[in-house]
């Protein structure tokens, strides 16, 4: 459904190879980041295959800090691209999976999946992906169901969801004696230094098909923006685009929450960045908001490694001191 002309492909290969650029910098900076400083000729030396005598130098990098940044780099496109596509589908600039309760009620499907004693992958994933589901329909209910035409309903009945998420969440833990459970407030705020290469290679798995699905379908994305009636004069089944598009965004949003936690204002911070930037063509924004998304969330990540004086804190939380106040002032334009 990708209609490109070559005017449009060179852009769109240009802002790809710098944004690719920018996203193999950051990756190098966090490789170089940590408790043990390594410096980035040395990771460089390392990736390439040059033999180094110090052996824990490899170690540390590619069974430690690889894994992590491209966790961060799959879970920062995956979450940027979510945003996109909730804010074109909901024609809500507001709109994210954070905001919207999706991401709550997929960790609610997270950690009934942690009590059940199912897997990562595929039992946590799926039970996380049936509670995205649940939270996007109830709140499609809600805000007058499929034609969601008044924007203030969307982002009331997403944010008293995302509330009720969360005190559900709360109540879970505090009431189980599950000692996993105990544990996983510092998961549930963004968590990514878990992660190795086979659980990473997993979730690549999983969104990478997801991720061209959306790029397929960016140009339907454009033609409903500008009206239902304009879409179906143009060949676009509003129905089968809309459903595939909200389910493959969900399905990314829950393996991310299922990999990681919580993570917030991702998918608000940069498709508003990038959208103002390379404009509102979204066959450019979904290779713009996966490359980009992922540089942010590896920067993210790293901030979150480099600023304490001791160990680190969950990069939800450098997420959400800097989407947060983003928020604030996109609701008071919006309301003006």
């Amino acid at each position: 459904m990708i209609t490109a002309k070559p005017v449009l492909l060179k852009r769109l290969f240009l802002i790809s190879f710098f944004l690719l650029i920018v996203l193999m910098v950051v990756m190098f900076l966090g490789l170089s980041s940590g408790p043990t400083q390594i410096s980035i000729r040395s990771v460089f030396q390392t990736i390439v295959g040059i033999r180094t005598s110090d052996s824990m130098m490899h170690s540390i990098i590619w069974q430690i800090r690889l894994p992590r940044v491209i966790l961060s780099a799959l879970v920062g496109a995956a979450l940027s691209l979510g945003g996109l596509v909730f804010q074109a589908l909901l024609r809500n600039p507001l709109a994210e999976p954070y905001i919207l309760g999706i991401s709550g009620g997929s960790a609610i499907g997270a950690i009934v999946g942690i009590l059940m004693g199912f897997s990562r992958f595929p039992g946590v994933s799926l039970t996380a992906f049936s509670g995205s589901i649940a939270t996007l329909l109830l709140i499609l209910a809600m805000s007058s169901g499929q034609t969601i035409l008044k924007k203030d309903a969307l982002l009331l009945s997403g944010v008293m969801v995302n509330a009720f998420c969360a005190a559900v969440i709360m109540f879970l833990i505090s009431m189980t004696q599950d000692s996993r459970l105990h544990n996983i407030i510092f998961w549930l705020m963004g968590d990514l230094s878990f992660g190795d290469m086979q659980q990473v290679g997993i979730l690549a798995a999983i969104l990478l098909p997801c991720f061209f699905l959306v790029f397929w379908l960016s140009n339907p994305m454009n033609l409903l923006l500008m009206g239902k009636e304009m879409a179906q004069t143009m060949g676009v089944h509003i129905k089968l685009v809309t459903v595939t598009l909200l389910v493959a965004t969900s399905f990314m949003v829950s393996a991310t929450v299922s990999y990681c936690g919580l993570v917030g204002f991702v998918g608000l911070v940069m498709p508003h960045l990038l959208r103002l930037v390379f404009g509102p063509d979204h066959r450019v924004l979904v290779p713009a908001c996966i490359l980009g998304g992922g540089t942010y969330m590896v920067f993210c990540d790293f901030l979150a490694r480099i600023l304490p004086k001791q160990g680190e804190i969950p990069a939800g939380v450098i997420t959400a001191m800097i989407g947060a106040p983003l928020f604030i002032y996109l609701l008071k334009r919006s309301s003006k």
